[in-house]
C-alpha cells in the first residue's frame, strides 16, 4: 500500500485528476476500476472519481508497485544560475520581463535555458519551491510570449494562483498592452482592426483574411485595437490592445494591412532590417493591469498596473525625441 497526503497545492482537485498527474503509468481505465473496487480510497473511505480532495486528506492506494515507478524529474533548473528580470513579485506570483530571444518552455532545440527553468531555479534557491514536498505541482507560467518577442510573463507560485490567473485571463480580467514599431505611417491614429485568422500548424504561421471564407473551426475571428503614440518618416510606434488573443495576432494583423513590424522576418520582408542589425520583431508586452471582477485570494491586486522599464524596450530608440510625455 502507498499513501499520498494532500498538500496545499494538491487541494481542490478531483481524485481522478490527482491520480493522473501522480501515476502517469496507470491506465485511466484501470484507475477507474481500482476506485470502483475500493482499491483506492480517500481518508480510508470509499471514494468516487469526482471526489474533491482537501488539504490534509490522505489517498490510500492498494495497487501494484509497478504503477509507482517514478518518472525522472526534470532537474535542469538545479544546474543553472537564475537570470530573470522581475518587475513584480509577492507570495503568490512573479511577473518577469522576458528578454527577446529566450523561449518560455523547452522545445526541440533548447530544454535548459528556458524562462520557466530560470524561475524554478530562482524559487528553489530561495527555498520557496521544494519539489520533495510536492506531489505534482511545480511553478508554472500563466501566459506565453513568442521567442523573439519581449515582455511580461506571469508565473504562479502555487496551484491556487495558477487556477485563478488562468481563469482571469480567460475572462479578460487582465488587461495587457503591447508596444510595437510598424513599418510606414499608419493611415489612422487610432483604429480597431477586424479580420479572420487561420493557423497552419505545419509552418507555424497564420494567415489573416478580411472576411470569413470558410466555416472551418480553424478560422478564428480576431480584433486588434491600436493607437499611434509616435512616428518618424518610416515607422509608427503603436500601443496595441488585443480584444482577442490568437497566435501571432499582432504581427499578422499589422502585416495584413501593409504595416509589418520592424524586424519581423516571418510576416514581413526584413532584408533591410537585418542589414541594420534588427534580430527580433519590434513587439513588447510592456504593461498589464489586473481588472478582476470576481473575488479570489488575489483581490489585493485589483486595479494594480505593472509595466516594464522603458529603457528595456530596445526599439524605442528609433523614436528618440518623439516620446516625451507620452508613456
Amino acid at each position: 500500500m502507498r499513501t499520498f497526503t494532500i498538500g496545499k497545492n494538491d487541494a481542490g482537485q478531483r481524485l481522478d485528476k490527482f491520480l493522473s498527474k501522480n501515476l502517469k503509468t496507470l491506465p485511466p481505465s484501470l484507475m477507474y476500476k481500482y476506485i470502483r473496487l475500493k482499491k483506492i480510497k480517500v481518508n480510508r473511505k470509499r471514494a468516487e472519481q469526482k471526489t474533491v480532495l482537501y488539504e490534509g486528506d490522505t489517498v490510500e492506494l492498494f495497487i501494484k508497485e509497478e504503477f509507482f515507478d517514478a518518472v525522472s524529474p526534470d532537474l535542469a533548473y538545479q544546474r543553472i544560475t537564475p537570470r530573470i528580470n522581475i518587475v513584480y513579485e509577492d507570495e503568490n506570483l512573479i511577473l518577469c520581463d522576458k528578454r527577446p530571444g529566450q523561449i518560455v518552455h523547452a522545445d526541440d532545440h533548447e530544454d535548459v535555458n528556458t524562462l520557466i527553468n530560470h524561475i524554478k531555479a530562482y524559487l528553489w534557491q530561495k527555498g520557496e519551491y521544494v519539489p520533495e514536498q510536492e506531489n505534482a505541482f511545480a511553478p508554472a507560467l500563466c501566459n506565453r510570449i513568442d521567442r523573439n518577442t519581449g515582455g511580461i510573463v506571469i508565473a504562479a507560485k502555487n496551484a491556487q494562483t495558477l487556477r485563478v490567473i488562468n481563469e482571469k485571463i480567460r475572462r479578460n480580467e487582465i488587461d495587457k498592452r503591447y508596444l510595437c514599431a510598424a513599418h510606414g505611417v499608419m493611415e489612422r491614429e487610432h483604429d480597431v482592426l477586424r479580420g479572420y485568422l487561420k493557423k497552419d500548424a505545419a509552418t507555424n504561421m497564420v494567415s489573416v483574411f478580411e472576411k470569413k471564407t470558410t466555416k472551418s473551426h480553424e478560422v478564428k475571428e480576431i480584433v486588434t485595437e491600436y493607437r499611434v503614440l509616435a512616428k518618424t518618416d518610416r515607422l509608427s510606434l503603436c500601443e496595441v490592445h488585443l480584444i482577442t488573443g490568437r497566435t501571432h495576432q499582432i504581427r499578422a494583423h499589422f502585416s495584413s494591412i501593409g504595416h509589418p513590424l520592424l524586424g519581423d522576418g516571418k510576416y514581413g520582408v526584413n532584408r533591410e532590417d537585418k542589414r541594420e542589425g534588427y534580430k527580433y520583431q519590434a513587439l513588447y508586452s510592456y504593461k498589464l493591469t489586473f481588472a478582476f471582477q470576481e473575488p479570489s485570494h488575489l483581490d489585493y491586486l485589483t486595479g494594480r498596473t505593472v509595466s516594464v522599464p522603458m529603457d528595456r524596450i530596445w526599439f524605442l530608440k528609433e523614436f528618440d525625441g518623439a516620446l516625451d510625455n507620452i508613456l
